[in-house]
């Protein structure tokens, strides 16, 4: 496996937004895979020793992916993904939310919008995550709940599962 494994984490407060890239030393359908399945993604999406737990998924434009992350205590906090364009296996869009364990949207915290592309770069593959917020404030609360730590140690769980 690759020690120097591409990891980019970049904050453009101007246009209230969120980059990372990061390369996976897997195939494209992999990394495609491990993205876009409830299975894979309950095994790596949570940062230890928290735990993604799948509730529904739909992978498809207009579906919905609801989970919670578990704590080592049973607490849940849940979220949802609505996807909004898929083009297979090159990228994929949703709108991000935190809401309860029914789906309901909590509104003190605001939506984001996340696009992702994935391009295989030969023994390797490159994602890169574009999240917008609509307001610099919530740029700014989502950094401050350890956004960047945790969502880090989740791309090292993936890294782990995908030469498993």
């Amino acid at each position: 496996m690759k020690n120097n494994l591409l990891m980019n984490f970049s904050v453009d407060k101007e246009n209230k937004k969120i980059r990372v890239e990061r390369e996976f030393a897997a195939p494209l359908d992999k990394v495609w895979a491990a993205w876009t399945t409830s299975e894979l993604l309950d095994q790596w999406w949570a940062p230890k020793p928290w735990k993604a737990k799948t509730k529904s998924m739909d992978f498809s434009e207009g579906g919905t992916w609801l989970y919670a992350m578990v704590g080592p205590d049973g607490t849940q906090h849940w979220a949802r993904a609505d996807y909004k364009d898929i083009k297979v296996p090159q990228s994929y869009s949703a709108y991000d939310a935190f809401c309860d364990e029914n789906g309901t949207i909590n509104t003190d915290f605001s939506r984001s919008l996340w696009n992702n592309t994935f391009k295989q770069q030969s023994d390797s593959t490159i994602v890169t995550i574009e999240i917008s917020y609509k307001e610099l404030a919530d740029l700014e609360q989502i950094l401050e709940m350890g956004f960047k730590e945790g969502f880090t140690a989740g791309l090292e769980n993936l890294d782990a599962l995908l030469a498993s």
